[in-house]
């Protein structure tokens, strides 16, 4: 940061002190107005004295220190040769500007500068006069120091708190905003995670099932894969329909029932044994979990989709075999999908990967652990643990 060597440009409020106390000075001093001089030295340095503290009044924000030091010597000055009212409150001015204006310091040591000067002069003319109107003295540097200097301080501790205040509300609408970018960027990657886990099987039943009638030319082949193709895209133009009209409700409600279960599993293996019929894939659901209360929503509706979205990778990339879907309890939900490991050349479907990202997602934000890899029974193995009870969860 370059080091400023000169006082930037007086302001239009110090332009306006300088030129109107000038003007009234010299007022003043055509007509006479003036005290006796405390010195034997000619009354013209008066007006000296006068520009001099107009000059410093220039000064008095963009260098209350210099502007405060210049004005006391043409004070001095302005007493010897004959005080004039202008110069006494002009230099009121600089004393006021210098505790608003000034550095910390400043600020907190000019008040009790003039308060001490105040009284040194108050004791000094008491000595030196030896009657009661020297305590004039003192009530005069009072109004001409301690004055503007108190003054200065209450504007600038209002000034300040008035600056804290507003630092404060822009922190706060700074959190604020930021709280709302993370929500609506936690509510999209829901979002995202819904549509995906959807869509996605459906939309791999029918590039598979479409391959296959393309590449197999059997009448009757061709009409079953047609029929399973009809079947996923009624039922995700159904579930699209559905997610769109969440998405255009005001109060974000799509109605009773929205988030599946994992009683609707039966239905998610009939739909993969559908889609994985022409593949050699067979299906088995075990579930070992010993009657209770039913599971927390969040919990049921992450278990349904990570099911959701292992049978339809093992439709996109298993091998001929039996594919099985565990679930064990009590304690942590457990869900393992275990598909069989083979040599196969290629995805039968295209994939990038999303739905293992929305997998980890959805075990993270319930506090749970995600495995997923190859076995040593040639398998593929998808594991999740996923917290039951609200004080194993985050």
């Amino acid at each position: 940061m370059p080091v400023r060597l000169l006082p930037r440009r007086p302001d239009r409020a110090a332009v306006l002190a300088a030129l109107a106390g000038l003007l009234g000075g010299a007022l003043l001093y055509a007509l006479g107005l003036q005290s006796r001089p405390a010195a034997p030295v000619p009354q013209w340095l008066a007006l000296t004295a006068l520009t001099a503290m107009a000059g410093a009044e220039l000064l008095r924000r963009s260098a209350p220190l210099a502007g405060l030091a210049i004005g006391t010597a043409a004070l001095a000055l302005d007493v010897c040769a004959g005080s004039l009212v202008a110069n006494v409150g002009m230099f009121t001015d600089l004393v006021y500007a210098a505790v608003l204006y000034g550095p910390h310091t400043a600020y907190r040591r000019i008040p009790r500068a003039t308060e001490l000067v105040t009284v040194l002069g108050t004791l000094l003319a008491v000595a030196l006069l030896r009657e009661p109107s020297a305590l004039l003295v003192g009530i005069a540097l009072g109004f001409v120091l301690i004055v503007p200097a108190w003054t200065g301080v209450g504007v600038r501790v209002h000034r300040d708190a008035a600056q804290a205040a507003l630092l404060a509300a822009e922190r706060t609408a700074l959190m604020a905003e930021l709280d709302r970018r993370e929500a609506v960027g936690a509510e999209r990657a829901r979002m995202a995670r819904e549509l995906h886990d959807m869509v996605a099987g459906h939309l791999s039943a029918i590039a598979i099932h479409s391959t296959a009638a393309l590449s197999i030319d059997e009448s009757e082949a061709s009409r079953e894969a047609l029929a399973v193709i009809r079947e996923n895209s009624v039922q995700g133009l159904t579930e699209m329909r559905r997610l769109i009209d969440l998405l255009r409700r005001e109060d974000g409600c799509a109605g009773p029932a929205v988030a599946p279960t994992l009683a609707a599993l039966d239905v998610l293996l009939d739909q993969a044994r559908a889609a994985g019929r022409d593949s050699g894939l067979a299906f088995e659901l075990r579930d070992g979990r010993p009657p209770a209360p039913p599971l927390p929503k969040p919990v049921e509706l992450a278990a349904y989709r990570i099911v959701q979205e292992a049978l339809t990778n093992a439709v996109k990339h298993a091998a001929p075999g039996l594919v099985t879907v565990e679930l064990t309890a009590p304690g942590p939900l457990t869900v393992k999908v275990t598909s069989p490991l083979g040599d196969i050349p290629a995805a039968r479907a295209p994939g990038a990967g999303a739905g293992l990202v929305g997998m980890r997602e959805r075990v993270a934000l319930l506090g749970g652990q995600l495995a997923t890899g190859p076995t040593d029974a040639a398998c593929w193995e998808v594991r999740a643990e996923l917290p039951v009870d609200e004080e194993e969860s985050p």
